[in-house]
């Protein structure tokens, strides 16, 4: 059994990411390294999300745990 995912908070999180890292977003919500991954999702059914960055850029890391473009923002967070 899947459970939900905790809402870190009702915005995304922007974060400067770097040409060629790999980055891994808290799917589950209950990383205290929001929002990347902890290792906190262990037994909850829930997984991190990969992203490998093409460019040094500012992304918006989705934060509501919502997004159905994850692991990015899509504005979910605003009928929460």
């Amino acid at each position: 059994m899947t459970e939900q995912p905790i809402v870190a908070q009702k915005a995304p999180f922007d974060v400067k990411v770097e040409a060629g890292k790999q980055y891994w977003w808290c799917a589950c919500g209950r990383s205290k390294s929001q929002p990347f991954c902890d290792g906190s999702h262990k037994g909850t059914g829930l997984s991190p999300v990969m992203y490998e960055a093409t460019a040094a850029e500012t992304k918006w890391f989705c934060g509501c745990k919502q997004s159905k473009g994850k692991p990015f923002c899509d504005g979910s967070h605003k009928a929460l």
